[in-house]
Parts: C-alpha cells; sequence; structure tokens
C-alpha cells in the first residue's frame, strides 16, 4: 500500500544529473523512482506515481515518447526537462499530455516551486464548480466531472492544465487575465515568465478546432491578454 509520500518518477540519460535530482527530491520528503531511458519510464509508470519528471532527449525512447505511453493509461502531471527553449519544442511537449515544461539549466527553487505548484493544483482545483457540473462556451461545453470538452456528438481530451485554463476563463466571462493573471490563478505562483501559458493557449484552440486569427472561444486582447465573451 502506497505510503504517504507523494512518488516522483525520474527520468534522465546523466546518470550525474540523476542522482543530484533524486538526492534534491529526497531531502524535500518525495519519494523517487529512477529511470534512464524512455522505455524503463514506460515500464515503470504505474498509479502510485504522482508526478513524472522527464528528460527530453534520452537514448532509445525519448521523454516525449514516454510521455505518450504514459498519458493512454495515467493522468499524473508530466514535467519535461531539457536544454530546448524554443517555441516548437513546447508545443510539441504540451500535445502530449505534458503539465509544465522547464529549461536547462535550472535553479533547485524553481524545479522545487515548479514541483510544488502542480501537486497542489493537480488535487484540487481552487474553482468552485458550476449548477450540473458544466460550463457552455457557444457549441462547446465544458465537462468538469470528465474534465473533458463535449463540442457536438464529439468529446476533446485537454490536458489537466489546458482544462483549467479554460475552465478559469468560461467561469469568469469577458474578464481579461494576462499571462501572470492565468499562471498565478492556475499554478498558485507568480510567473516565471517562460511563455508556458501562450502555449497551452495555442494548443487549445488548436484542440478546438479555432483560428488563433479569428478565435471563437478564446480571445485575444492585444497588450492586455486573454478572455471569452
Amino acid at each position: 500500500m502506497k505510503d504517504q509520500k507523494k512518488c516522483i518518477l525520474v527520468a534522465d540519460d546523466d546518470r550525474q544529473i540523476l542522482e543530484i535530482l533524486e538526492l534534491l527530491l529526497s531531502s524535500e520528503g518525495y519519494a523517487v523512482v529512477t529511470a534512464q531511458d524512455g522505455l524503463s519510464v514506460s515500464q515503470k509508470a504505474g498509479q502510485e506515481i504522482d508526478l513524472y519528471l522527464l528528460d527530453v532527449d534520452m537514448p532509445g525512447q525519448t521523454g516525449i515518447m514516454a510521455a505518450a505511453q504514459i498519458r493512454k493509461k495515467y493522468d499524473a502531471p508530466i514535467v519535461f526537462l531539457t536544454a530546448y527553449s524554443g517555441e516548437s519544442d513546447k508545443v510539441l511537449g504540451f500535445s502530449v499530455g505534458a503539465d509544465d515544461y522547464i529549461v536547462k539549466p535550472f535553479s533547485s527553487a524553481e524545479l522545487l516551486m515548479r514541483i510544488r505548484a502542480i501537486l497542489r493544483r493537480h488535487v484540487s482545483s481552487g474553482i468552485v464548480r458550476q449548477k450540473e457540473n458544466q460550463l457552455a462556451i457557444y457549441d462547446a461545453v465544458l465537462d468538469l466531472d470528465s474534465q473533458s470538452v463535449l463540442k457536438g456528438n464529439e468529446r476533446i481530451t485537454l490536458t489537466y492544465t489546458e482544462f483549467k485554463i479554460l475552465e478559469l476563463l468560461a467561469s469568469h466571462r469577458g474578464k481579461i487575465y494576462s499571462l501572470d493573471n492565468i499562471y498565478s490563478s492556475i499554478w498558485n505562483e507568480n510567473a516565471v515568465g517562460d511563455g508556458a501559458i501562450m502555449v497551452h493557449i495555442k494548443n487549445i484552440r488548436k484542440k478546438l478546432g479555432d483560428s488563433s486569427k479569428t478565435p471563437r472561444y478564446i480571445k485575444t486582447a492585444w497588450g492586455k491578454g486573454y478572455y471569452i465573451d
């Protein structure tokens, strides 16, 4: 039976980095499972894992490939560690179900802050659920129980972070949220300015079949932020 410690699976093909991360997380009270490649991640994945901390560039099966396999069975948060900071790399990571993306090199304080925030928001939405646990945005309906979107006869699956952003905006129609506002509302932490929210918005629009130039669902208030009218 699983104890009260949160369990984090850490994967990196650099043994030195892996040992440092294991020591850091263990000292913070987390139970740690380690892996050095994506195949091992897929084999060690399970219900007892509360968060996956995956290096993107690993031999054999990459972190991206491992994350895609994890998402077929489990909904625990996935955080990517990578040396790549381009938007296309982030979009790829988020498209397979990542919740956050941390670019190397990073500080221990930043890593721990992100992990605490992600674990906290994963177990508590922080938003009051509406009557019948549904929110409508034109022809799309947010199902707050399954954390998915119904659009006609199609059920659109969003990642946990994507859904919480959409739920936040849908729960406060007409209110403009800046990137910092969205970040602090979802993560309950000050924004770190890595552009993650913009990537999530882009990904949500793509899944909803929306246009970034003339969006129907999430509108852009240029220079201010995002809103749903």
